[in-house]
């Protein structure tokens, strides 16, 4: 089934801890140009505003840094998802830094509350930790924490309270009130770099984590198929892809937070453009191109530009 496709470009990098990723979707259309592809000319891009002028401003709350302007990229992000979705589109989003997924998860489901939605999580990191629990406070470690409605309260090691509690909230009830996605109907595919904090909720919710070492024993399709066995009662997916997921030896280390012993970009590109086949996958999203950091010139986002593609090109079969 072809889909119509919209990219939308998020360049906000205020969640991250290193500076550079908000270059990182149009490094990505610029592997593009330079390879003599006209993809990304083919298809509607939507910019959406971001609030990266806050990071020339001091912090003000330090469990959860800059979390009043992701407030307002939540919005942002989960107005575009809707929007595209409503135009009878396929979202695929170009993102900077990992901290807004939440928004998109809140948006795909804020377009159908009643529907169960299922996230798999392509990523070195869990992302499930909170401002209660965070050991740096940059918030792109907690978007999954935002989609569970989790505080991890058990696992506190900071106080939290007053205004950054309040805007917490306000996070998590972003599109409809309360919980996205029931923890069961996540699922990470590589995830290698968690803490304790985070491994107690992987813990307690049983969320199923399929590493490295499982794909390369059991077969890429095998972990397709035990994943979307997994989400079988879902009614829409989403694909969340962090470039860190990969190998940064067998890449770049053009991202915020390497971490070795990841997926080849063959084994990347094998699960994308798996799950983009599936017809219940609403959204894919790649996030964390990080060409200031990359130590070849800009072969990460060379990398993904290819991913791209070949999920664009499953996805207009």
């Amino acid at each position: 089934m072809s889909r119509k496709i919209e990219i939308i470009l998020n360049k906000s990098e205020i969640t991250a801890g290193t500076r550079g990723s908000s270059l990182g979707p149009d490094a990505i259309i610029t592997a593009a140009r330079k390879s003599g592809s006209l993809i990304f000319g083919n298809y509607p891009i939507t910019t959406i505003p971001v609030m990266n002028h806050m990071l020339d401003q001091p912090v003000k709350f330090p469990f959860a840094k800059r979390i009043e302007g992701l407030i307002q990229i939540f919005d942002n992000i989960s107005n575009a998802v809707q929007k595209s979705i409503n135009e009878d589109r396929f979202p695929l989003i170009l993102a900077s830094d990992h901290g807004s997924a939440g928004g998109t998860i809140a948006g795909l489901k804020a377009l159908h509350p009643n529907k169960k939605l299922g996230v798999i999580w392509i990523d070195a990191h869990g992302d499930l930790h909170t401002p209660y629990t965070t050991p740096s406070g940059n918030m792109h470690g907690m978007p999954l924490a935002t989609a569970i409605g989790e505080d991890n309260l058990d696992f506190k090691r900071n106080d939290v309270k007053g205004e950054v509690a309040g805007f917490w909230q306000k996070l998590k009830d972003t599109g409809v009130k309360g919980q996205k996605i029931d923890p069961s109907h996540l699922v990470f595919i590589a995830v290698r770099d968690t803490e304790p904090e985070e491994e107690a909720l992987m813990e307690k919710y049983n969320i199923k984590n399929h590493t490295v070492a499982d794909l390369r024993k059991k077969g890429v399709q095998s972990i397709i198929n035990e994943t979307l066995t997994q989400l079988e009662t879902c009614d829409m997916i989403y694909v969340s892809f962090d470039v860190d997921s990969m190998d940064p030896d067998l890449t770049s280390y053009g991202t915020g937070t390497p971490v070795k012993e990841g997926l080849t970009p063959e084994e990347g590109n094998d699960l994308l453009v798996g799950f983009a086949k599936e017809k219940r996958t609403a959204c894919i999203e790649f996030v964390e191109v990080n060409p200031c950091l990359d130590n070849q010139k800009n072969r990460m986002a060379e990398i993904t530009f290819e991913l791209v593609t070949n999920v664009i090109l499953e996805l207009e079969k």
